[in-house]
């Protein structure tokens, strides 16, 4: 009998392993829900019942120490994981979930999944040891994005940043700092919506900076959203403002210029005039701001009687190419005098870009001093040659600036009077030749030279024939000098002269 009933023992116990055996197996339930698995060693799990933390790894303590619940988790990833979700409801329903980083750059993602009525949070990253499906770094979507020299970035309906490429968030952290919160809008919404799908200038403001970085911004209007696209155009900005100060620099130089100023373009129409060319020229304001061509420029200088007055047309028409040929070389340059008596000096010169500049300048009080100058200096001349004495003076720096007709006699100077730079060493080396030995042409040499205490004094020298003549040296407030001869016999003393020279 016991041997019975240790045989249908035996055969009970076979048949219920044999039982387990052939029915299906169910895998294994995790109890510590991955919180210790060797392939998490660089991730951070956290279990939720609800809203409510009730564990997470060791790794997770770093940084996520003030982790209570749900809403801490949410208020801590929601800047580089702007699309976790609100309520772990949301993962309850979907039964798992895998949120991606903001930044492209992040090689972080984070999965959400329900597990027993216990809601598995998992930071991981992403690398090629683990069991993750990583993204192909060869993609070549992922290439042009990540390596865009241009901001990329989405926009949700509510204007909070869903996904941005590389160079967007390089962006941010320039204007905003490293730690800025990449969901937040960092350009302005255009208010007109016929703006979203075009082109427009707007400008970021670089936080503890004055400056301003400008963009073209272009948004493409989606379901889920805008993509928006941003060109950096500072460069550019920064040409046209440079451009906009020299105009305006330029025209306030110009205004204040007494020269007047006529710029005409490729086209040969005045583009540019300064007031000064109104006074000079006497042309009215209304006509030169309608652009006038070069060709009635001119014409109207002629009717105004501002220009030499041709021959005739045919020749002044001829005239006309000429001087912009000469102009476009920039070797155009001549004085007119004009019938009323003024004097222009009119030049022309090339500008980039195929424009001419012509300039008019009154130099009428120029001329007239220069002229009045010369007719002074000729009355001195004809003054000094009309006097009995040698005299011959000396400029400040010891050149001979001035002789007269009885120098010329008496010392045999033929030279063009007024224009002998020979200096003091030169001239009293000529006189040496004509004279005795004497210490006193040495004297004049030094004290034509000298610039303090200078008087007036005298001496004589003698002629190698004998001849004895008065030397009066006089200084001049302006640190020239008159060197005089007065010859006791001045007609006995040029002959003999005279006679030296020949």
């Amino acid at each position: 009998m016991a041997d019975w009933i240790i045989l249908a023992a035996i055969s009970l116990v076979s048949c219920c392993f044999a039982v387990q055996w052939l029915l299906p197996r169910r895998a294994r339930r995790d109890d510590s829900y991955g919180l210790f698995s060797p392939s998490s060693l660089f991730d951070a799990v956290f279990l939720f019942d609800g809203h409510r933390l009730i564990s997470h790894s060791d790794i997770a303590l770093a940084g996520f120490e003030a982790v209570s619940d749900w809403d801490d988790l949410r208020r801590l990833l929601q800047r580089d994981f702007p699309t976790f979700p609100e309520t772990p409801e949301i993962v309850r329903d979907q039964g798992s979930l895998l949120v991606s980083a903001i930044d492209c750059t992040v090689e972080r993602e984070v999965l959400c999944e329900w597990i027993d009525g216990i809601v598995r949070v998992r930071l991981r990253a992403l690398s090629r040891t683990s069991n993750t499906v990583l993204r192909d770094p060869n993609d070549p979507i992922r290439l042009a994005m990540d390596q865009a020299p241009y901001p990329v970035w989405l926009l949700d309906r509510n204007d909070r940043v869903r996904w941005c490429n590389a160079a967007y968030v390089a962006l941010v952290r320039k204007a905003r700092g490293q730690d800025a919160d990449l969901t937040a809008a960092l350009f302005p919404t255009p208010l007109d919506d016929a703006r979203l799908s075009g082109k427009s200038r707007i400008s970021v403001d670089v936080e503890g900076s004055t400056n301003k970085l400008w963009f073209d911004l272009t948004q493409v209007d989606r379901d889920e959203g805008r993509l928006c696209y941003a060109v950096d155009i500072n460069a550019i900005v920064e040409a046209e403002t440079a451009q906009r100060k020299f105009v305006q620099t330029m025209t306030k130089t110009f205004a204040q210029l007494s020269i007047g100023l006529a710029i005409f373009d490729r086209n040969r129409q005045l583009a540019l005039f300064n007031p000064a060319l109104i006074d000079l020229t006497a042309l009215p304001p209304d006509f030169l701001s309608c652009r006038p061509s070069l060709s009635s420029f001119f014409d109207r200088l002629r009717d105004q009687h501002m220009m030499p007055e041709p021959k005739n047309y045919r020749s002044w028409r001829r005239q006309m190419n000429d001087l912009l040929e000469a102009a476009e070389d920039g070797n155009y340059q001549e004085t007119w005098s004009l019938p009323s008596g003024s004097v222009y000096s009119v030049s022309g010169r090339p500008h980039p870009d195929g424009a001419v500049a012509f300039l008019f300048e009154d130099i009428t009080a120029e001329i007239t001093l220069t002229r009045r100058f010369r007719s002074e200096m000729d009355l001195m001349q004809s003054i000094l040659d009309k006097l009995a004495d040698a005299i011959a003076v000396f400029a400040d720096d010891g050149t001979l600036a001035l002789t007269n007709y009885a120098y010329q006699k008496l010392w045999g100077d033929t030279d063009e009077v007024g224009f002998d730079t020979d200096s003091v060493m030169d001239v009293t080396r000529k006189w040496q030749e004509h004279c005795v030995a004497t210490p006193i042409l040495g004297e004049i040499r030094d004290f034509v030279e000298m610039r303090d205490n200078r008087a007036e004094w005298s001496a004589e020298i003698r002629t190698r024939n004998g001849i004895a003549l008065e030397c009066t040296v006089t200084p001049m407030q302006n640190g020239a000098t008159i060197v005089r001869f007065s010859p006791h016999n001045r007609s006995a003393a040029i002959k003999g002269m005279q006679q030296i020279s020949a």
